[in-house]
């Protein structure tokens, strides 16, 4: 019985990928070689609070991955506010719980109508149609969080999630330093952000489905102190006292890379790590995941104001107009308080490269929060699309004993 289970044991972690230990050298060295680029960066690392990760991917004769993980500056204790990027693993979780939701017989899915935030929102349920394009579902939520970062999108799958609930699946998933206490965008007491209201699924036409009841949070979060800056703006009021981070946001850079790659390579992982998906669930993420504005109907963007690489910040900076097709970048973007932050996935159909790469840089040289005044055009962007490429320069001519089959990622927009 021993000798099988120990057989069973290995049998089923021989489809988890190899990690090997990490290298802290070869980004540095690599980011050196272009001095004109990196050197003002490389010189200022501890006040930019700059922090890589990125991952290299070998292939073997089944197409199974290994993972070579490279850091640089990687320091759990060196705060980094992550903004937008928590709305990545509420968005997992939001379509995880729904998807398990339906597969458990509740008559909901993607496409389903969800009413949050009031018992009066029920006085709009005969206004609500089928042929209204702004239907409020968790598609369309999942969908607006990965094209343009919306925030009220990412606060509507906070209703239906919640605080404690998102902490003990991420506890779950190995994450228990994670912390996601807070709405966006928008100023709630810790009291606050602790209610949730209630949550109602309706049919295309108005009828009930199901609901879920209004909740309060008795998560206990680990606590933390950051302090930043020398000053900071109180609506109007220059206080000249550093930046208070302790209530915010917390995410390390290294769980949201483990995160995406659990979702981009979910067999490489342990099944308690993963997310709990189906086939369908995958290929609606990676299709949105990687996606252009322009490649959507529901909702339609105005690609006037909206770039294909607006929310693509390595490799591409942020940058405007339309990005080849043949290049897709599996990610999630954050920017506030003057950090920017890039996680992703990146693929060339083309010339077979495929890697990870994360990265969290803070743009504030003037150490005042909440003035609008940070360096994100003259510093953050040109640094991430500047580290995008040149990772992908040496993909490009890094020799590997077999190219990728990368058919599970290519869509048809």
């Amino acid at each position: 019985m021993r000798l099988l289970l120990l057989l069973s044991l290995f049998i089923c972690s021989a489809t988890y990928a190899q990690i090997k230990e990490m290298d802290t050298i070869f980004l540095e060295q690599l980011m050196r070689s272009k001095p004109a680029l990196f050197n003002p960066i490389l010189q200022n690392r501890d006040s930019f609070r700059l922090q890589i990760m990125y991952t290299q991917i070998d292939r073997d004769k089944k197409n199974r991955p290994s993972f070579t993980d490279f850091g640089f500056h990687l320091n759990e204790n060196e705060y980094f506010y992550p903004a937008s990027t928590v709305k990545m693993p509420v968005a997992f979780l939001a379509l995880e719980k729904l998807s398990k939701a339906k597969r458990a017989g509740v008559p909901i899915d993607i496409n389903t109508t969800i009413i949050t935030d009031s018992i009066d929102m029920i006085k709009h349920i005969n206004k609500i149609q089928d042929s209204v394009p702004n239907r409020s579902t968790i598609e369309r939520f999942i969908k607006q969080i990965f094209l343009v970062s919306d925030n009220d999108a990412f606060n509507r799958l906070y209703e239906y999630l919640g605080q404690e609930y998102i902490q003990q699946k991420l506890t779950q998933k190995s994450y228990p330093d994670a912390i996601i206490r807070h709405r966006l965008s928008v100023s709630r007491t810790e009291e606050q952000n602790r209610r949730t209201h209630s949550v109602t699924f309706l049919t295309n036409t108005g009828g009930y489905l199901t609901s879920q009841p209004p909740a309060f949070s008795k998560a206990i979060f680990p606590s933390f102190q950051t302090r930043l800056g020398k000053g900071y703006y109180a609506g109007n009021q220059l206080v000249n006292e550093p930046f208070v981070f302790d209530d915010k946001n917390r995410v390390y850079l290294k769980d949201f890379h483990r995160m995406l790659q659990t979702v981009i390579m979910p067999d490489a992982f342990p099944a308690k790590q993963r997310f709990d998906f189906t086939k369908e669930d995958y290929n609606f993420l990676y299709r949105w995941m990687s996606a252009f504005p322009s490649e959507s109907e529901s909702p339609k963007y105005d690609t006037s104001k909206v770039g294909d690489a607006s929310a693509k910040f390595l490799f591409y900076g942020a940058a405007k107009g339309r990005a080849p097709k043949h290049i897709r970048i599996f990610n999630k973007i954050g920017g506030a308080y003057g950090f920017l932050t890039d996680v992703c996935y990146f693929v060339d159909f083309e010339k077979k490269i495929e890697f990870f790469l994360s990265a969290t840089i803070l743009c504030n040289s003037d150490g005042v929060f909440n003035d609008d005044k940070y360096d994100y055009d003259a510093i953050g962007y040109p640094f991430l699309k500047n580290l995008g490429q040149l990772i992908y320069e040496h993909e490009v001519q890094r020799k590997k004993k077999r190219l990728p089959d990368l058919s599970r990622y290519k869509i048809d927009y």
